[in-house]
């Protein structure tokens, strides 16, 4: 059985801990005791608020389930102690050096870095954008303005760039984008939207190349605990660790 250790006790956390199948959590880690402590009694697992502490017991596998600053101020440490990596927080990846360090650090030890499909689809056969690059690689996301910290009144762009540009602004509003640009081989526009007459947050991919024309739209469910965290994206979680071991693999 695989052996885990669960960086982040927040929402995500949470799901992992309630519906984890073929999967053993032993080791939980968070700088706030009292989730570290009451996840763990979910799952059975050993609490830690020390990452030094943590990063000793015994799993294979870190799944970061945290924020952008969390795989930034951990990652390294991470693969350099021998583990492979599951990165929730994607966008930890728009620093083209920090992405390149953790590539090299993963490659010298032959760790590897997984990145779940977190709150889209579709990511596998944009893969064949590394082969054929697409002339056009565009996601609209369109979000309730209170997951933004904002009010408006009517639908409203705020944000029309690249990626690596729109996370400087909204950190914990770009994974997706990052996530794309990663699968496609190239960096991904991006047109950030609020819209009041929203409750689940909506992504539009559009891609155009060689191959055709991908348009794909995902409206997310909430997590049940926190609106601002797609349910999907903990369900892709469970499903690359579910699939880990499986012999039959599925998808580019």
């Amino acid at each position: 059985m695989i052996k885990i250790g669960l960086l982040g006790c927040g929402n995500v956390g949470r799901i992992i801990a309630m519906r984890a199948e073929g999967i053993q959590i032993t080791a939980v880690y968070d700088i706030n005791p009292g989730r570290a402590e009451e996840l763990a009694a979910l799952c059975h697992a050993r609490p830690y608020a020390d990452f030094d502490a943590f990063i000793q017991d015994d799993f294979s596998i870190v799944v970061e389930a945290a924020s952008v600053n969390a795989v930034r101020r951990y990652g390294e440490a991470i693969l350099r102690s021998g583990r492979d990596i599951i990165i929730l927080s994607v966008g930890a990846l728009a620093d083209d050096e920090f992405q390149g360090r953790l590539i090299e650090i993963a490659r010298e030890g032959g760790k590897k870095i997984r990145i779940p499909s977190g709150a889209v689809v579709g990511l596998d056969n944009l893969k064949i954008g590394q082969v054929s690059p697409p002339k056009k690689l565009l996601l609209r996301t369109t979000k309730p303005p209170a997951s933004l910290g904002m009010t408006a009144e009517a639908r409203t762009e705020v944000f029309k760039g690249l990626a690596r540009d729109c996370i400087k602004l909204y950190p914990k509003n770009i994974n997706v984008a990052v996530a794309l640009g990663l699968a496609a081989g190239r960096e991904a526009d991006v047109e950030l939207w609020v819209d009041p007459a929203l409750e689940r947050n909506v992504h539009e991919i559009s891609v155009e190349g060689d191959f055709g024309e991908i348009s794909i739209q995902v409206k997310n469910v909430p997590s049940p605990d926190n609106p601002a965290t797609s349910y999907m994206a903990a369900l892709s979680i469970l499903t690359l660790l579910k699939n880990l071991e499986n012999p039959l693999v599925v998808g580019t």
